[in-house]
């Protein structure tokens, strides 16, 4: 099933044009949207789509934040020896 949305064509956190089916064990909603890629899945079909919302906003840099060194510290990682640095030629 693929949809086009409504909404504010200007809001690009919105997906605009998407695939949403249930699962084979219809246990969840599988949503993706088409033109990011930008995947994501809910017990219905109204959460399958918020979440995608969420998830899209965060993909375009909309959403979401960097982890404050509080946070870091509290998962184990240690802010002061943890730079990103250059990327090895690898990954260039």
């Amino acid at each position: 099933m693929s949809i086009e949305s409504d909404d504010d064509p200007e809001n690009t956190s919105v997906p605009t044009r998407i695939s949403l089916e249930l699962s084979d064990d219809g246990e969840v909603w599988l949503v993706r949207d088409e033109e990011t890629g930008v995947a994501t899945e809910g017990e219905t079909r109204q959460q399958a789509l918020e979440m995608l919302d969420d998830a899209v906003a965060a993909y375009n840099g909309e959403a979401g934040r960097e982890p404050t060194d509080e946070e870091l510290r509290e998962m184990g990682v240690d802010p002061d020896e943890n730079t990103s640095g250059e990327l090895p030629d690898i990954l260039k």
